[in-house]
């Protein structure tokens, strides 16, 4: 079993032994994988970080996405209403 298109997501930036990766060359080189190997990639893309699996060397940088609201805009602040009280 291999990983999936939608199982990457665009916020991720993805090297493999120094080099950029693309979708479809990490799908080839999931379907050598084991199923604890995915299982640990899998896990490894949600969190990020660097890691070694099956002899290559992997660095999953994760973007920050928290500050964009469902259109991709940063969201608005609004100024607060006169004679409103904040507690």
């Amino acid at each position: 079993m291999a990983l999936k298109k939608q199982s990457i997501r665009n916020n991720m930036h993805i090297t493999v032994d120094g080099k950029e990766v693309i979708k479809d060359d990490l799908i080839l080189l999931s379907e050598e994988w084991n199923e604890t190997q995915e299982n640990f990639f899998r896990k490894m893309l949600r969190q990020g970080g660097h890691f070694r699996l099956k002899g290559r060397k992997f660095i999953i940088e994760l973007k920050e996405r928290a500050d964009l609201d469902s259109n991709g805009d940063k969201p608005v602040n609004l100024p607060p209403i006169p004679g409103e009280r904040s507690f």
